[in-house]
């Protein structure tokens, strides 16, 4: 038994943790039918598993999970392997990552091939074979799987609808979300939830990265077109440029995705506070737990604090447990429209250029993006040269550019580096070097820790005190210093409190925010009351919003205080 909402596997029918209704939630495999010349879903502890549904036949064990090959794919994968074009076109064509299935007999191409295909020379071919190419024998393939798996579905759809519809009941109809990102996942969780609603005005939230596949952003625009009624906003982020950013802080990588926060999260936050202001919302996402490691551990409702990127909602995940083939099956049997990217044999629509794209990924955006595949691997071996590679297109043709880590070789690696010295003539003082004068967006960078008070400074110092915001006792000394080392410093007196070091600490998180800032948003998305804002090349913290829960300044939500200090801190 497994609580859906604990993602928590128990004997008892009720959950231990919440009290919910256990279900039954077991692993399903794919069985292959020779004689139907379809796969068949099925679990573990089925009464009737190893026979199909259809003629009565035995079936073989195949795989774990599919998906299907739709036939532009089918022709890229003729020519791979050098066969004539449309040699498959009456088969039944399958695919896991890298491995075919060609009516049941697996065929698995390395990623080397895709590494040292000559792109050219296939994307000349499949123009040439294309007119030719017809979806005749796919589609009635596709009716045999969805007459095959119509007990999967059925139960699919059932138990999804009625999840939707309870969590749904615990938020005001205006403050239900969906997440559409134009992949298959946000697809089909778009279409469970408006269904099972039964309300198609819901509000829609499409991130547009600026990344994304040109194939995403007409699938979106197709979307907005087929359902009038739905409220469809795009976050975008109008004020950075993807490649000016890499320029400065370098690539993003597998373990430093900076994009996620600057280019998603951040602009999506930014749609939300102007919505709901500080209202909790419920959002719908299209998480699955076999994504990755990583997904597995969440919760399928998902509102603590260190789990949800923006503070702001609770996230609920419909299609939490299904497989890449559940997915399949659901949109095809419901003919529910999808991104064109997936016909031409992307497994995963994301950010076109993503560090965690495989060769393969990249092999097929080589054929369909051959100007922006270019240009992204001439950037790549320039910054590989300026960071020091001795062969730099190795190091990029390889995927190592995907594994660096920190800032090493970048001017902006200074930015994040905490410098002071202890003040000589005051006690329990230090002064932190700057790499801008001290001035109001500073100051304004303390709001957290309580009342900002420049008034109760001395003036001639332009000291300005801060107050703590229960006992409205002052905490903090803060002033401009321009004696020293440092040809711009701040000195930081803490006062009135037990723990001195702990409280410089959180001093030392806000002056490297004020450094090192690259507006990435992710402070915006932390910030629960809404009260942080970063516009143009300002840092801004609203006093009046502002509740001093000390979020952004802890380590625990944000390590180091600035998320920067992961993406640029060097050995």
């Amino acid at each position: 038994m497994w609580c859906r909402n604990c993602n928590l596997e128990t004997n008892e029918e009720e959950c231990p943790v919440c009290g919910e209704k256990t279900i039954e939630d077991f692993p399903t495999e794919v069985y292959w039918c020779k004689k139907c010349k379809t796969p068949i879903i099925q679990t573990i502890n089925q009464a009737d598993k190893g026979i199909c549904p259809i003629c009565g036949g035995k079936t073989k064990y195949l795989t774990t999970d599919l998906r299907p090959v739709f036939p532009e794919e089918r022709l890229l994968l003729e020519i791979l392997l050098d066969k004539k074009p449309h040699e498959f076109i009456k088969n039944s064509v399958w695919a896991a990552n890298s491995r075919y299935y060609i009516d049941g007999k697996s065929v698995f191409i390395p990623s080397s091939v895709f590494q040292h295909a000559d792109t050219d020379a296939i994307g000349e071919k499949l123009k040439q074979n294309s007119e030719a190419n017809t979806y005749e024998y796919f589609n009635e393939h596709i009716k045999t799987f969805i007459e095959a798996n119509r007990s999967r579905l059925n139960y699919l759809k059932d138990e999804a609808f009625e999840f939707v519809r309870k969590t749904a009941s615990r938020f005001d109809e205006e403050r239900l979300v969906i997440s559409f990102s134009g992949g298959k996942d946000s697809t089909v969780t778009a279409d469970v939830v408006v269904k099972a609603l039964s309300n198609p005005s819901l509000v829609h939230i499409f991130g547009n990265t600026t990344l994304e596949f040109p194939t995403t952003v007409k699938y979106a625009k197709r979307y907005r077109e087929n359902h009038p009624q739905a409220i469809f906003l795009v976050a975008k982020n109008e004020e950075q440029v993807f490649y000016d950013v890499c320029e400065d802080i370098g690539p993003p990588a597998r373990m430093m995705r900076w994009c996620c926060s600057m280019f998603k999260t951040g602009p999506i936050t930014r749609v939300i506070n102007s919505l709901y202001r500080n209202q909790q919302i419920l959002t719908f996402y299209g998480i699955r737990k076999s994504e990755s490691v990583s997904r597995s551990k969440y919760n399928r409702v998902e509102d603590d604090a260190e789990s949800v990127k923006i503070q702001q909602q609770t996230v609920a995940s419909p299609i939490f447990c299904w497989k890449d083939l559940d997915i399949w099956l659901y949109m095809l049997a419901e003919e529910v429209d999808f991104n064109e990217a997936y016909r031409l044999g992307y497994d995963r629509v994301g950010c076109w250029c993503c560090p965690n794209n495989n060769q393969r990924a990249q092999f097929l955006s080589r054929i369909y993006m051959p100007e922006e595949s270019q240009k992204w691997r001439e950037f790549l071996i320039g910054f590989a040269k300026k960071i020091g590679k001795e062969d730099a297109e190795v190091y990029v043709d390889t995927g190592k550019w995907k594994a660096r880590q920190g800032g090493n070789g970048l001017a902006a690696a200074g930015d994040v580096k905490i410098k002071f010295t202890n003040c000589t003539t005051e006690e329990y003082a230090k002064i932190y070097r700057l790499v801008r004068p001290f001035d109001d967006e500073l100051v304004g960078m303390f709001t957290p820790f309580g009342r900002v008070a420049p008034e109760l400074g001395k003036k001639l110092l332009r000291e300005v005190l801060v107050l703590d915001s229960r006992t409205n006792v002052p905490i903090l000394s803060i002033q401009p210093f321009s004696q020293g080392e440092y040809e711009h410093a701040v000195k930081v007196r803490t006062m009135n409190v037990k723990k001195h070091d702990d409280l410089q600490r959180m001093v030392g998180y806000q002056v490297r925010k004020f450094n090192a800032c690259r507006k990435c948003l992710k402070c915006e998305s932390i910030c629960r009351a809404g009260a942080i804002s970063i516009s143009g090349d300002r840092y801004y913290i609203d006093p009046d919003k502002c509740v001093h829960c000390k979020m952004c300044m802890t380590a625990k939500y944000l390590d180091g205080g600035c998320i920067m200090d992961k993406y640029l801190r060097t050995k």
